[in-house]
């Protein structure tokens, strides 16, 4: 998928988790429980000496996709009240914790370990991209057959697809072809 610019850090760890998921090719990159552990382990989230079970791989992969609708709200999508449920279960989970730097910065933080800690760090970088006002530029493709996790980089905000060439074109074009059939 050709994409537009990554979306800054450590936002852009929360983009990459969603695009785990590549639903146009159905690949997975957390296919399975060593899979989910392999790409936690290589983006930091996770220690290289736990090991995850299947019952955990798959609290991942509901957050991953809770995230992506959440994702979709940012662009204008109703929110299913079951999304709102599972991002909630994974917040009690998760426990965080707050600390300050040497500027009287506060920062958030998951402190636990294992896969609640993981999903715990992914909260809290949401937590600072809502407080640094990153949060809703940060949505997904509204594109059934995309939905890829974007960054809108827009002035305004507006941006509505991951890429305006394939998937806004592919929309328009779509929108034509029922706008005639209604026609005739």
């Amino acid at each position: 998928m050709a994409a537009r610019p990554p979306a800054p850090e450590p936002l852009e760890l929360v983009r990459q988790f969603v695009n785990t998921r590549d639903v146009e090719s159905g690949a997975d990159e957390l296919a399975d429980a060593r899979a989910t552990e392999a790409w936690l382990v290589a983006h930091g989230l996770l220690d290289d000496a736990v090991r995850l079970e299947p019952a955990d791989q798959r609290r991942v992969v509901e957050l991953r996709e809770a995230l992506r609708a959440l994702l979709l709200a940012n662009n204008g999508v109703p929110l299913d009240p079951h999304v709102v449920e599972v991002l909630n279960s994974v917040a009690e989970r998760s426990p965080l914790h707050a600390s300050f730097d040497v500027t009287g910065t506060i920062g958030v933080t998951g402190r636990s370990a294992g896969v609640d800690g993981a999903l715990g760090q992914l909260i809290s970088i949401m937590l600072q991209a809502v407080a640094d006002d990153t949060w809703p530029r940060l949505k997904v493709c509204p594109d059934d057959e995309c939905l890829w996790a974007f960054y809108d980089h827009s002035r305004n905000r507006s941006g509505q697809w991951c890429v305006m060439a394939v998937c806004g074109n592919r929309n328009k074009a779509r929108s034509y072809r029922e706008r005639q059939r209604a026609a005739h």
